[in-house]
């Protein structure tokens, strides 16, 4: 795993973004403005490509997953429930981490998104997977072995 910084024009940073995570798997992307408040400094966490799969699809993922609104329903009775200053178990933050995945997979915009990576990396931070994958690919492989094992 190593650190990327990138000074780029503020116009060009989806585009270096992107390229970065074609050429390695990476982390989320954090921006400053350099000094001159000209330009952005994108900071990066990657590591390699790795073949560590198997990464199954979505659908594979989630073929047995119970209904949105019922998984919707689980995650807040569960932390709802949760007696003042216990932690959650990681099965509640995988199966927040899955449910904001497939309501993000439902295309209903870019905070959707944005959210479920969010959910994926703490999932991943909870696991010490380190930065292996895509973040929400991590959550659909365990995802899928957690619930064929239950």
């Amino acid at each position: 795993m190593f650190e990327i910084r990138i000074i780029c024009d503020p116009a060009d940073t989806d585009r270096v973004t992107d390229a970065l995570s074609q050429a390695f798997t990476v982390g989320p992307v954090r921006q400053h403005l350099t000094r001159d408040g000209e330009r952005l400094r994108l900071y990066v966490t990657a590591d390699h490509h790795s073949n560590t799969g198997p990464w199954p699809t979505a659908e594979e993922a989630y073929a047995l997953a119970p209904s949105v609104v019922s998984e919707i329903g689980w995650t807040a009775r569960t932390a709802a429930d949760k007696p003042f200053g216990t932690r959650l178990p990681r099965d509640f933050w995988l199966r927040k981490a899955a449910l904001l995945d497939r309501i993000a997979l439902q295309d209903v915009g870019d905070d959707a998104a944005e959210v479920a990576n969010e959910a994926a990396e703490r999932l991943m931070s909870l696991d010490d997977a380190g930065v292996i994958c895509d973040p929400r690919h991590y959550v659909r492989q365990q995802y899928a072995h957690w619930i064929n094992n239950q």
